[in-house]
């Protein structure tokens, strides 16, 4: 069979460019085809730098051009990621702080706050020197997460200025509207409100040397989102999901709220909380009690890294009650889930830093509005 260059082209205009929606051809991604009888060379350039994106693409032009025009093609994909210029960085950066890691989730109820506090424990256990600022507004509770709930954060004198000095446990620094509030009493700010106070606790804290500040953004895609990434140039952000359809439906809102242009924060990938249910007299036993593997499905759709998956044990809430991170326990299965999704964290902030310019902090318009990790 000869094959024609044109039909290799109309059967690529049938793949989606992930997060662009336009196809491979008029987005442009596909620079080059060449045909050499029963030979398919494909030149292609993408902006995602994952090597799971990378392979995806590959695959879908196989099958693609296999079904669509002749099933014996040898085919060849050379893919270029492409390296977009680094823009000029704009807000403010906290100076001291390598790398800013936005915890978010498309609902509530999902684990967010604990999955915050053990990636903190974590990483501080590896050597990492880690702060965490709770921007949970209306429902702050790293406090209690960390045992200091009834801690009060002192006032330090920084080059002839007044700062707030975060509160610190198990070597990890926290500051959190929750310790200004009355705890009985909900916190009914209007929105500008809400984000003068993130502003204080970021830009008036004497945070001093970090390699991680996890930022732990409230559930949804609203206001405080909008605010924090208007104030910080974030690294990259992390999203929490649970394994049934309705959290993965709102889990991906939030991955296309990083995505969208007038924001543009890498997503480093998901997480999966709640994945599965050991008893401890069934330690072998796993019940999927929330349905299996829905953000490993999720994040290969999307093509974002699935991180790891935590699964549902009764320890997670007890420790979280007490005070103390769940990670910091030695030698359990939960320690060990929680080290692994911290490794690939780590990569995949190592990973971004090395393929992706510094991101800038976003200018929010009123239509937009309706550094490397150590080794």
């Amino acid at each position: 069979m000869k094959l024609k260059k044109q039909d290799i082209f109309e059967a690529l205009k049938l793949i989606t460019v992930p997060g662009e929606g336009k196809n491979m051809v008029e987005s442009g991604a596909v620079t080059n085809v060449n045909v050499f009888g029963d030979e398919v060379v494909v030149d292609l350039t993408i902006a995602n730098p994952s090597l799971q994106a990378k392979k995806k693409t590959e695959v879908e032009i196989l099958k693609i051009i296999h079904s669509e025009v002749y099933e014996k093609a040898k085919i060849k994909v050379n893919i270029k990621v492409e390296k977009p210029a680094a823009p000029e960085i704009k807000g403010k950066p906290i100076p001291g702080i390598t790398n800013i890691v936005a915890v978010a989730s498309g609902k509530g109820g999902v684990g967010k706050s604990t999955v915050t506090a053990n990636l903190a424990a974590s990483l501080s256990k590896k050597g990492f020197k880690v702060g965490v600022l709770d921007a949970d507004i209306y429902g702050p509770s790293i406090p209690i997460m960390f045992d200091v709930a009834n801690e009060k954060p002192l006032a330090t004198n920084v080059d002839g200025k007044q700062k707030m000095k975060p509160v610190e446990n198990y070597g990890i620094k926290v500051l959190s509207i929750g310790f200004f509030t009355d705890p009985d009493q909900a916190v009914i700010w209007r929105g500008p409100m809400a984000a003068k106070a993130l502003n204080q606790m970021i830009f008036d804290a004497d945070w001093g040397e970090l390699d991680f500040l996890l930022i732990d953004l409230p559930p949804g895609t609203g206001d405080i989102h909008l605010s924090i990434m208007q104030s910080l140039p974030i690294t990259g952000a992390v999203v929490v999901s649970t394994p049934q359809n309705i959290a993965l439906a709102d889990a991906r809102k939030g991955v296309a709220m990083f995505r969208q242009d007038t924001i543009n924060v890498p997503v480093l990938g998901i997480i999966e909380n709640m994945a599965y249910f050991t008893p401890a007299e069934l330690p072998n036993n796993k019940y999927y009690i929330f349905g299996k593997e829905g953000a490993k499905n999720l994040a290969e759709d999307i093509q974002v890294p699935l991180l790891g998956e935590i699964p549902l044990v009764q320890s997670i809430r007890e420790a979280g009650d007490v005070g103390r991170p769940a990670a910091l326990q030695d030698n359990t299965p939960l320690e060990a889930a929680f080290d692994e999704l911290t490794k690939a964290v780590v990569q995949e902030v190592v990973n971004r830093n090395d393929s992706l310019p510094p991101t800038e902090a976003i200018k929010i318009t009123t239509m937009a509005g309706c550094s490397a990790v150590k080794n």
